[in-house]
């Protein structure tokens, strides 16, 4: 379990959001919503040690979460990927095994034979010396699905991995998350789809400058929570059958 306790992270002495606590549990596939500018990406990313915290502690298994960071794979947003960079998909399916060789050792044929079977996982495997920039939005994604699997790690963060992608990917992908929930991984993935909330997740955090709520996803995502933390007119749309009932 990840467990974060008063957390506050802040921008130029802005705060994004001041003592959160929440938690995120094994075998469970747990989603974050929450409007843009809500402090979700802020979230994870502080988790993660990729921004400073002003106050707070984030623990795994009542370890601190520094102590834990090989045991993580994170998917970052695409926006924040340099598609020009001269390397093929196998190649970067392949540095998802860099955190299990130690120093000094190279991946070899059993790292490649790893890398090749994740692919075919997500039947991307005629791809693998295509260059990722020549890549649609779906494909790039489960290629970073691949490296993950290659991890082996018991926690997977995910950054609005199902933007701009196309069905058939975002239904591979799913699957796959699956398989880890019932491996009993941790995984996070911060969401922007509210219609598909119910069915994709077990867990849910609704987030706004802090968190509103957070539990089964049956409990928390209800109309007045997405009033909440959106508006009175997209909690209406998604509501409406139950309003009108």
């Amino acid at each position: 379990m990840i467990d974060i306790r008063d957390l506050t992270v802040a921008y130029d002495d802005t705060p994004v959001f001041t003592d959160v606590a929440v938690q995120f549990n094994a075998g469970k596939i747990t989603g974050i919503i929450g409007p843009n500018g809500a402090g979700k990406s802020t979230l994870i990313k502080a988790v993660l040690g990729l921004i400073k915290s002003q106050e707070g502690t984030v623990t795994y298994n009542d370890r601190p979460f520094s102590e834990v960071q090989k045991k993580v794979a994170y998917v970052e947003q695409r926006k924040e990927l340099d598609l020009n960079f001269p390397i093929n998909v196998l190649d970067v399916v392949i540095t998802g095994t860099y955190g299990q060789l130690g120093l000094f050792r190279n991946p070899g044929k059993k790292e490649k034979l790893a890398s090749q079977e994740a692919l075919k996982q997500v039947s991307l495997e005629e791809f693998a010396s295509r260059q990722i920039g020549n890549l649609s939005g779906g494909q790039l994604q489960r290629v970073f699905v691949a490296r993950t699997i290659v991890q082996e790690a018991d926690i997977i963060i995910m950054d609005e991995p199902f933007v701009g992608i196309d069905l058939q990917s975002e239904t591979a992908i799913m699957k796959i998350m699956k398989q880890w929930r019932d491996d009993n991984k941790t995984i996070i993935v911060v969401h922007h789809d509210l219609n598909k909330v119910s069915k994709y997740f077990d867990d849910l955090v609704i987030m706004n400058h802090g968190i509103l709520d957070y539990g089964p996803t049956a409990r928390v995502y209800n109309a007045q929570n997405i009033e909440q933390a959106f508006s009175s007119d997209l909690s209406d749309v998604l509501f409406e059958e139950e309003v009108g009932s």
